[in-house]
């Protein structure tokens, strides 16, 4: 039955019933920001508030319901809420996603005009940074974009924990570490609603796969969830205050999370003292009573079977209409902040021009050189170059589904290099650009959105005769490397996260083309995630990590190469030898088959780096390494004091011995006793980006330690504790580059913080130890 079909019949039996039309007539209705948004609540009817906690609808390819006068508004937007007009309350819009607005460029009987977005480097690539400076210049200008194109809310930052490298979407997120990943969120939300426009920081929690995302249940510890999957959120929450926070698809110890009061309210509002409200993850969920009790005050999309499922339950009684009130002012509190209700007029028209020097410079922040042999990099001059791989031509600039862009223009790797005065290879280029049109033209795109796996152009290989032609004929050869994936999916091991035969064969092939000729061959890699490369680095001289770059892909690289731009880039997740030294390979994505009803997370806290150091594990490039042109040296730590009461600072001076400029990210690692716990070998608890360092130039960092910094999570005592003992500080260039070291100790045991007896996995699990 429709939701308009039941309201005459429980007016007088529900709670709150919808007010009679008479009520009003005698003097003006509140109205939302005039008013106290309580005496709002009150004057709204039952049918107003339930279509104010649930979404408009959402349009597939121009067709299904949608009610409200958001609609249209911003068409390509993902979705809306209900206005109401006679109290004031103005619809809302809500646009993807993480990477740059993703609305439609061109719209239907507007074909004189375009709505291209910027397309921002990937949060992987500003994760690798490790500036919370820049990466909030790069929220402040996307805002003004969300906000000049009339949208009131951004769904992102995505800022899962990348547990496992064949995530679909860890492209959208930022680390295998909380405190990066935390941080980092913090950073672009503070930045984007600077400009007085929403975030949606998701998704809330543990939607570390896309393999049966819906309905996978994540089994994991407490100690697990709280020290990495929840204190990325728990940093974020506090230190920006997002508007809104977006609730996962995925249940966690068997209860989905949309539907968790322990999750959304008992840790979220009552430990966090979050300030906004929850939505669902698109169609997410499955009790729509039990969302609205548990804390998830917007359901989205919308449909009319979530308003009559709230009504049914309010009309039987097993949903308390105080629920529901308390839900209708939380998103009321909100919309008094959006743009749409102080009636700001967009332009459609942002400074795209602008904002593409930001996202070039931040890109260029998070690249990273990985391997440089015999100073390789940067090129001396603007010689010829030989661009191999169909990725140097169709550059990959971000991953697929929501987080895709729909932007102007991608600067190819070739083009970008041409920009900057090099000369391409023409015979070869155009073979590249003949095979790469051919086969889009073979395989075009069907729909705006890509979910699943997104289809990759097969690499090409030149001929042998074309290959020694253009390597005889070039002064450098490089060779770029594509991966792109998405939501909806996750990658594979076999021609994904491992090199394709063919890939593995171009290499060889090239690399001993190029040394036979005394020429230097060098790898570009346009990837969204890790992929493997310790079976052939040692066959060429130099790798670059270029992340998924956004729209100005080529110029950033030609920025680096040429040695415009020294790389200063990090990574913020750990590259394995192989897949299988990941500690949660077995476990990954689940259950057998194509769809796992449930994921063990049995390594616990030994998520990446922290694995890696513990069980001594050799990676291929370990968490926090990055080269650069020059050569920066570590002066020894200074400690504030060697007993830790309350707080302590470590100092140390960090000297570019080079001759160039650059910029050093440096990391502080702290190894605490283990006591009535196993501890890692060592937790990221600090890190800091110099300024740009003139060679002999020096710059002091400090860093500061409060006691969560050495506080561990004891399920049984449900409280953040700092063990008693000695606790060394290491300070270096990543996780295995420490270059200084100090002890403290802390005389007895200290509890940091109790919390709620919340998220226990209904059995025990058998998890990774030392």
């Amino acid at each position: 039955m429709k939701l308009i079909h039941y309201l005459t019949a429980v007016c007088t039996a529900a709670t709150t019933a919808i007010a009679p039309a008479t009520t009003h007539a005698q003097s003006e209705p509140p109205q939302l920001g005039h008013a106290p948004t309580a005496a709002v609540v009150k004057a709204m009817t039952l049918e107003e508030k339930i279509r104010l906690v649930v979404g408009t609808g959402m349009r597939f390819a121009g067709k299904g319901p949608i009610i409200g006068e958001a609609d249209g508004r911003v068409p390509g937007a993902a979705g809306n809420t209900m206005n109401i007009d006679r109290l004031g309350i103005p619809a809302t819009v809500y646009a993807d996603g993480p990477a740059g607005v993703r609305i439609d460029p061109i719209r239907h009987g507007d074909s004189s005009k375009t709505y291209y977005a910027t397309a921002w480097p990937v949060g992987t690539l500003l994760a690798s940074s490790w500036d919370t400076a820049l990466v909030k210049s790069v929220g402040t200008a996307f805002g003004s974009e969300i906000k000049d194109y009339g949208v009131d809310f951004i769904l992102g930052p995505g800022m899962n924990i990348q547990r496992n490298p064949l995530n679909g979407r860890n492209f959208e997120y930022y680390s295998e570490d909380p405190l990066v990943s935390g941080f980092m969120a913090a950073s672009i939300v503070n930045g984007i609603q600077s400009q007085g426009v929403g975030t949606s920081i998701k998704h809330f929690a543990a939607n570390n796969q896309e393999s049966n995302r819906n309905s996978v249940n994540a089994i994991i510890s407490e100690r697990a969830l709280r020290e990495i999957y929840l204190r990325g959120f728990e940093i974020a929450v506090k230190h920006a205050q997002p508007w809104t926070v977006m609730s996962s698809y995925n249940k966690i110890n068997g209860t989905y999370t949309s539907e968790n009061a322990d999750l959304l309210t008992a840790i979220l509002r009552d430990e966090w003292a979050f300030k906004g409200f929850v939505m669902t993850d698109w169609f997410g969920g499955h009790d729509r009573a039990a969302q609205v009790r548990a804390g998830n005050d917007l359901l989205m999309p919308g449909g009319q079977n979530q308003m009559d499922a709230i009504l049914t339950a309010l009309k039987n009684g097993s949903l308390d209409s105080a629920d529901l009130d308390r839900n209708v002012e939380r998103i009321l509190n909100i919309i008094v902040k959006t743009p749409s209700f102080h009636k700001y007029v967009f332009s459609s028209h942002p400074d795209l021009k602008a904002h593409a020097a930001v996202a070039r410079k931040a890109a260029a922040e998070g690249m990273i050189l990985l391997q440089n042999n015999a100073s390789t990099l940067p090129l001396q001059k603007a010689g010829i170059l030989a661009l191999f791989g169909n990725a140097s031509y169709a550059t990959i600039m971000g991953g697929t589904g929501s987080g895709e862009v729909h932007s102007g223009y991608t600067i190819s790797i070739a083009q970008g290099l041409q920009n900057a005065g090099f000369r391409i290879i023409t015979p070869l280029a155009g073979q590249y650009q003949q095979y790469i049109q051919a086969d889009q033209a073979a395989h075009p795109k069907k729909t705006p959105l890509t979910l699943g796996k997104p289809r990759m152009t097969p690499e090409y290989v030149p001929a042998d005769n074309a290959i020694a032609t253009a390597i005889n004929s070039a002064d450098e050869v490089i060779y770029t490397l594509g991966r792109n994936a998405g939501e909806g999916a996750d990658r594979t091991i076999t021609g994904d996260f491992n090199l394709t035969d063919t890939e593995q064969t171009l290499i060889g092939k090239l690399a001993q083309a190029c040394h036979a000729r005394g020429k230097k061959i060098i790898v570009v890699l346009n990837i969204g995630g890790p992929v493997e490369i310790a079976s052939w680095k040692d066959k060429v001289d130099a790798i670059l990590l270029a992340w998924q770059p956004g729209e100005q892909a080529g110029n950033v690289v030609a920025d680096i190469l040429s040695g415009a731009v020294n790389p200063s880039g990090k990574l913020a997740v750990t590259f394995p030898v192989k897949y299988e030294d990941e500690p949660s390979a077995k476990d990954f994505p689940g259950t057998p088959g194509d769809r796992p009803t449930e994921s063990v997370y049995r390594e616990g806290v030994y998520v990446g780096y922290r694995y890696f150091s513990t069980f001594h594990v050799k990676p291929a490039f370990p968490f926090g390494f990055g080269l650069s042109y020059t050569q920066f040296r570590y002066s020894p730590v200074q400690l504030s004091t060697t007993t830790f009461q309350n707080h302590l600072t470590a100092k140390i001076t960090v000297t570019n011995t080079g001759k160039v400029a650059g910029r050093e990210i440096v990391q502080l690692y702290l190894h605490a006793p283990s006591g009535s716990l196993d501890k890692p070998a060592e937790e990221l608890k600090g890190f800091a980006k110099t300024r740009l360092l003139r060679p002999g130039e020096s710059q002091t960092i400090n860093f500061s330690l409060d006691p969560q910094a050495l506080a561990s999570f004891h399920t049984n005592a449900s409280a953040w504790i700092a063990e008693a003992g000695k606790y060394k500080v290491m300070i270096g260039a990543s996780s295995e580059a420490i270059k200084a070291t100090a002890d403290f100790t802390l005389p007895k045991d200290l509890t940091v913080e109790k919390v709620h007896k919340v998220l226990a996995p209904q059995t025990p699990i058998d998890e990774l130890r030392p």
